[in-house]
């Protein structure tokens, strides 16, 4: 016995356009990825991170136009002692080798003398909003100070103490902040060569 022949010729009750899979498939899911889309790009610009100082090509390329404010600062022989407090107060402590106090004369022959300001830069890591930049005074003796507030989310922050004058010299280090001491000191890798 045979069976019947299949019917090919089947027809839907209703249109195409009323089935709910053309709705879903063919225009809802084509519709929410371009909405999914605009609404994500708007999103990423309005949350887009700031520049990070640390990476940029450029402070790569310039590294060496530079480098002669560290190696003063190591020929010199100058240290660093920064103190935090919790109100904002900075105190920075500018040291100079003992037998520059005793001579009364740097290392390079130049007079002894305390500048009367000094440039203070604390660059956050990644944020570039947290960034301070402030003026170290001198009040007396080694001693200098400045009001900075500073974040009080724990972060690393590039911190830089700098002089320009005769003698332009810069200290660098890195640290988390905020903490109650930071110390400066000069780059050791002037006295590999």
């Amino acid at each position: 016995m045979s069976s019947p022949a299949p019917n090919f010729k089947h027809q839907d009750s209703q249109p195409w356009y009323k089935n709910y899979m053309v709705v879903i498939f063919v225009i809802g899911m084509p519709a929410f990825v371009v909405i999914a889309c605009i609404w994500f790009v708007y999103y990423s610009y309005q949350i887009r991170d700031s520049v990070v100082r640390d990476d940029w090509y450029m402070d790569g390329k310039t590294l060496y136009h530079d480098v002669s404010r560290d190696k003063l600062t190591y020929d010199l022989d100058l240290h660093g002692q920064m103190q935090f407090a919790d109100n904002g107060d900075v105190v920075f402590y500018l040291n100079y080798p003992e037998q520059s106090l005793q001579s009364g004369k740097l290392i390079n022959g130049s007079p002894l003398s305390y500048p009367e300001t000094l440039d203070l830069s604390i660059s956050h890591a990644t944020d570039i909003k947290k960034d301070r930049d402030a003026v170290l005074k001198h009040l007396e003796g080694n001693k200098y100070s400045a009001q900075v507030d500073i974040d009080p989310l724990k972060a690393k922050y590039y911190l830089q103490v700098s002089h320009k004058g005769k003698d332009d010299w810069r200290m660098q280090d890195v640290a988390k902040l905020p903490r109650s001491e930071v110390s400066f000191d000069p780059l050791p890798v002037f006295g590999e060569s």
